[in-house]
């Protein structure tokens, strides 16, 4: 595993960072890797996110292709008719 050493981290930032760590009773070094591995997608995970985008773009195109959906409003106007 790498090793990452950060300098000059603000004060404000700092003791922002150490009240969450203890909050969630962990080391500043936990609460750290916790927040990257939440924030910070790996190559794996953007592939994941890519293919669902692509799923969900083919399921639009194909919702589109199908017969137009009835909106609200005709509907309303259909049901006032009867």
């Amino acid at each position: 595993m790498a090793t990452l050493h950060v300098k000059n981290v603000p004060d404000d930032l700092y003791k922002a960072l150490r009240a969450r760590a203890r909050e969630r009773h962990r080391s500043i070094a936990a609460e750290v890797l916790s927040v990257l591995a939440d924030n910070v997608p790996t190559a794996k995970e953007l592939r994941a996110r890519r293919a669902l985008l692509r799923n969900l773009e083919k399921g639009r195109l194909r919702a589109r292709s199908r017969e137009a959906y009835v909106t609200c409003e005709e509907m309303q106007g259909q049901d006032r008719a009867r």
